[in-house]
């Protein structure tokens, strides 16, 4: 009553909440060819680590200023800052500081 529905078996239930899945033809279909992330070549990489190591030095400096310096997008200084960081040329402190490592 009040909107019941009368289940006797699985084929009830089937039939009250409708198909699964959308028709084949209804389904999104993925690209065939991904777009391929942009890489940069060694000659960029290179002069944008040396610009994030010319505005470095040993006080520690916000990582939100270094941006606004470089006047770049984080996307593109992240990863840089990421090699920086691996080769052990600077190092991160509490409050998302950069510096230079002597």
């Amino acid at each position: 009553r009040d909107g019941a529905v009368l289940v006797r078996s699985a084929a009830d239930v089937i039939e009250a909440i409708g198909p699964a899945e959308p028709p084949a033809s209804e389904q999104p279909t993925l690209p065939l060819d991904p777009a391929q992330p942009e890489t940069r070549s060694l000659q960029d990489s290179a002069r944008l680590h040396a610009q994030i190591l010319g505005r470095l030095g040993p006080s520690p400096v916000a990582e939100d200023q270094l941006l606004r310096d470089l006047s770049l997008p984080a996307g593109d200084v992240a990863p840089a800052l990421v090699d920086l960081e691996l080769e052990g040329r600077i190092a991160r402190h509490a409050g998302g500081l950069l510096s230079l490592v002597n």
